[in-house]
């Protein structure tokens, strides 16, 4: 940091001065391209996905409906309650290459002598200024004049510069590992997928509705309390016991359908598949955006259902009754029922979830291995990150 020390002490001792967003770039929104999507087109369709996803899930077009231009900074601008897509961005790296679809910013830097272009992504990239507009409950859409009105401090170009350089490293450095962890993840996919059509092993193929029962949560906007029951929505299907949301007790009498161990909560809403077992006798209230699962235990296991749902075969089940043109895409409760899964004895239904509970335990236990290094890089990265883009203000 000593570099980065030396140049704000000799260009700008007496602190940084803060610009509204607007006055330091162009803003563009995006259009819609859903009748011109093709298979392999010439262009990228930069959407909420491709963003969220940092470019490895693409729709393609022929038509370069709103181009864009090496530089340019993308905005999402519309997102799930508490998601992690709001006002995250990507910076484009060649001309000729996307066009922007619609709910997608597109920030051209007016003067370049102004602002660096990497220094304005990672000053924008998920800025607090317009987090704040998501209330954790309503699908959130940003509006043109809530981003250009924010502030930014704007220091000195050598000083933006610097800054670029230090967190580009740690971007770097974080990218290696996820690539480690990713491919590991592939062979842990691959694997699991192979164990679903293993010939050696007899599937009776089923309707989930003919092995299971299927339930949606409250459709209600809930009335949340200091305390009380513990409330899941879709971002809390990583870890469903440490929801920071609670309704009152009076209100969770009245769900007609209440967890109970063995039950799997499968999201249903925007990310479609993702599963938990429920596997703590403890009040739990859900949302609509995910739907329950209630296995008969004479056939199926939630820990099995949860492992075949989410592999190739559920997912390609899913997609084929998701729909698609919805914002946010969903499943409808009603087809969950139609998917149509392999499912073999209980006995063997057993040894495929021991196999996958170990595969799944070295992937993704964040206490061990390289999650945790990944976890640990990134609140480095982001502690870093908010010290290096936080200026003393420059007073008149």
């Amino acid at each position: 940091m000593g570099k980065l020390e030396d140049l704000i002490q000799e260009l700008c001792p007496n602190g940084v001065e803060n610009k509204k967003l607007g006055n330091i770039v162009n803003f563009l929104n995006g259009k819609g391209h859903e009748k011109d999507i093709v298979e392999d087109g010439k262009y990228i369709v930069v959407n909420s996905k491709f963003i969220s996803t940092d470019g490895s899930v693409c729709k393609y077009s022929d038509k370069q409906i709103v181009p864009l231009y090496k530089d340019d900074i993308l905005m999402v601008m519309s997102d799930l309650p508490n998601g992690k897509a709001l006002a995250k961005c990507f910076i484009v790296n060649a001309n000729d290459k996307y066009t922007l679809n619609q709910r997608i910013a597109s920030l051209t830097i007016k003067d370049r002598n102004q602002a660096n272009p990497k220094y304005l992504y990672y000053i924008l990239n998920r800025n607090k200024q317009l987090l704040r507009y998501d209330n954790g409950v309503d699908q959130t859409n940003l509006r043109k004049d809530q981003i250009i009105d924010i502030t930014i401090p704007v220091p000195p170009m050598p000083v933006q510069e610097e800054i670029v350089r230090i967190l580009d490293s740690f971007t770097e450095l974080t990218a290696e590992l996820t690539a480690e962890l990713t491919a590991r993840k592939k062979q842990y996919e691959y694997y699991r997928d192979s164990l679903f059509t293993d010939k050696k092993i007899f599937f009776k193929k089923f309707k989930l509705s003919e092995i299971a029962s299927i339930y949606d949560g409250t459709h209600q906007t809930p009335a949340y309390k200091e305390s009380g029951v513990s409330f899941i929505s879709v971002e809390n299907i990583g870890n469903i016991y440490a929801s920071s949301k609670y309704i009152s007790k009076e209100d969770f009498k009245r769900y007609k359908i209440k967890p109970q161990i063995g039950d799997v909560f499968m999201t249903r809403i925007g990310s479609i598949g993702k599963c938990a077992v429920f596997t703590k006798q403890v009040d739990l209230a859900y949302y609509v955006s995910l739907a329950l699962i209630r296995p008969n235990l004479n056939i199926v296991t939630g820990k099995y259902l949860k492992y075949v749902i989410e592999s190739k075969i559920g997912r390609k089940e899913l997609r084929r009754r998701t729909l698609v043109n919805a914002v946010p895409i969903k499943v409808n409760k009603d087809d969950i029922g139609k998917i149509v899964l392999p499912i073999p004895s209980l006995g063997e239904q057993k040894r495929i979830v021991d196999i996958l509970d170990r595969f799944d335990k070295l992937c993704n236990d964040i206490s061990e291995g390289l999650p945790a290094e990944i976890e640990a890089r990134k609140k480095q990265y982001e502690y870093y990150r908010d010290k290096l883009l936080t200026f003393k203000e420059k007073t008149a």
